[in-house]
């Protein structure tokens, strides 16, 4: 129980140092190439990830519950994870739909 909540500290630390070590980059201006990865195939994966950490979160929720597993704190850590996860992505569709509409009444 306590190896399983240091290693998930461990790898939310090496993605948040990942995540300083690029905003600390400047802004590139020049054009990347494409990255052969379409927009639904992102939207799509991140759409699967966000399931997956949901239902990683349902099923420790789950074994507390029963009384299989005693790790609420880290069954409560994966429920908050999926909770942000999941207002990321209504955050990005609410955006992506403001945009579609901002589109949708320009003139022609």
């Amino acid at each position: 129980m306590k190896i399983e909540i240091m290693s998930s500290q461990v790898t939310l630390l090496q993605q948040m140092q990942e995540m300083q070590r690029v905003a600390s980059q400047p802004p590139s201006i020049e054009p990347n190439e494409a990255s052969g990865v379409s927009f639904s195939d992102a939207m799509r994966d991140v759409v699967g990830r966000v399931n997956e950490q949901q239902n990683i979160a349902s099923r420790l929720m789950t074994a507390v519950d029963a009384g299989q597993s005693d790790d609420l704190v880290g069954a409560m850590v994966a429920s908050q994870k999926a909770g942000l996860s999941f207002s990321a992505l209504m955050q990005v569709r609410n955006k992506l739909m403001t945009g579609f509409d901002d589109i949708m009444r320009m003139p022609l």
